[in-house]
């Protein structure tokens, strides 16, 4: 039976860093939200697990210092190449390493002392009519609301319902994690290439240490298994071979996740306003996917106030604000990873392009300015 519950003015779909922290954001303005998760926390996810400190200066305004909870503080940067050059940068704003199983923890109690309801349910159906939201889960819950985020990742079943173009096309990206137990520098994080993929290396909290890389599931699909794989084409780069022979696994297995999609979508659908991975994801490649999830949520957040606060006169300038401000802050980011994930496959341009980087190491400096934003200002 169905329970049926009073309307919200928000509702998040999804609660990844995007969900998260615009759920306290909101919250902070007084906002009633009520946020709906799957999942409960905490929970490990595959990702690279480093954060451009582009996003210090906003979540120190929502009450949150990772760094309390044992980031590692990162400001070097490495690249190897398949044919196991390395080339070695800083990184000019910095970053921190912290993994989503402690950083989604901490902001989701953190939401939850700042007010904001959380129901652990699945969302099945999203309709608009007359001006509200009526959403629908899969333990028979219906709620209503004004205004909808989506922030609940890469790709589901509700982005079929909505008929988005992107999940019709084809994903060919697979995605491997795991925490370990090994000697590697606290504040750096590296880019180790082999053919077909790269994987990325950094510290998070406590003595551990990530390592997640990226393939093409034809690469992978030639091997029996993921140890197959990584013995016989991850490990052909001498630096990961080292790393993952001189590793003690924290993961009984290695998460995954397959169907990785880094097609252009809509920031807006069916008036729903998406944010994180739900509105676009930037190649990993250029690693900062978790800085413009929660950059997305702050313009979400944002511009949601002025429409509540009659700032912005009606839903449809509220959904054409959003979509500009979001393609104004991302479009660039997305071309630049896009571009160099294209150089990357390309098995003949690869080595030149890394040679490239080798002889003039300054073009990595530029390139991750152009993949990362400035400094984000507090909550106003």
């Amino acid at each position: 039976m169905e329970t049926q519950k009073p309307t919200y003015k928000v509702i998040i779909i999804g609660g990844g860093l995007a969900g998260l922290t615009s759920a306290i954001h909101l919250s902070m303005l007084n906002i009633e939200v009520l946020l709906i998760e799957k999942n409960n926390y905490p929970k490990h996810k595959v990702c690279g697990e480093y954060i451009s400190n582009e996003v210090l200066p906003y979540l120190k305004s929502l009450g949150f210092n990772p760094f309390d909870f044992g980031a590692k503080r990162i400001d070097d940067f490495e690249l190897t190449t398949s044919a196991n050059k390395s080339i070695k940068s800083k990184l000019p704003l910095g970053g921190f390493g912290i993994s989503r199983y402690e950083l989604d923890f901490q902001l989701f109690k953190l939401a939850q002392r700042k007010g904001v309801e959380v129901v652990h349910d699945a969302v099945i159906d999203v309709s608009f009519n007359s001006n509200l939201f009526t959403v629908k889960t899969k333990n028979g819950q219906t709620f209503h609301s004004e205004i909808v985020i989506g922030s609940y990742g890469k790709r589901a079943n509700l982005d079929i319902s909505l008929e988005r173009p992107f999940i019709k096309e084809s994903s060919p990206y697979l995605a491997v994690k795991t925490h370990v137990i090994t000697d590697f520098p606290a504040n750096k994080v590296a880019l180790h290439n082999f053919k077909g993929g790269y994987c990325g290396v950094s510290m998070v909290e406590g003595n551990t240490t990530n390592l997640c890389y990226i393939t093409n599931y034809k690469s992978f699909k030639k091997f029996k298994n993921i140890i197959e794989f990584q013995e016989k084409v991850v490990f052909q780069n001498s630096a990961l071979h080292t790393i993952f022979q001189n590793s003690v696994s924290q993961f009984d297995q290695p998460l995954s996740i397959s169907q990785i999609s880094f097609k252009i979508k809509n920031p807006v659908e069916n008036h729903i306003i998406m944010c994180g991975d739900t509105a676009g994801m930037i190649h990993p490649l250029c690693g900062n996917g978790m800085a413009m999830a929660i950059r997305s949520a702050q313009l979400a957040s944002e511009t949601i106030i002025d429409y509540l606060h009659k700032k912005i006169p009606n839903r449809n300038e509220m959904e054409q604000h959003y979509a500009n401000q979001w393609n104004t802050t991302f479009k660039s980011r997305l071309k630049t990873g896009r571009t160099i994930a294209y150089l990357f496959r390309q098995e003949w341009l690869a080595p030149i392009v890394l040679n490239l980087l080798y002889l003039f190491p300054s073009l990595i400096s530029k390139i991750i300015k152009r993949t990362h934003g400035a400094p984000m200002k507090g909550v106003k």
